[in-house]
């Protein structure tokens, strides 16, 4: 299990804990379609996450940086 906020860091699309925040208050972050404004949301693999077009599935991500 992962937070949403690691999850951006962990992607590279934020640098910091702090830009992955505000990203994530913004309204800028979908997981599994909905926008989700809560940064330690616990994700599990099967969850999906859609930022800047783009959507990434948590457990290709994290198992591809194991």
């Amino acid at each position: 299990m992962i937070k949403l906020d690691q999850f951006l860091k962990l992607l590279g699309i934020a640098s910091t804990g702090g830009q992955a925040k505000l990203m994530i208050i913004d309204g800028d972050v979908k997981v599994n379609g909905t926008v989700e404004t809560r940064r330690g949301r616990k994700l599990t693999e099967d969850d999906q996450v859609t930022v800047g077009g783009q959507t990434f599935k948590v457990g290709d991500v994290t198992h591809s940086n194991n």
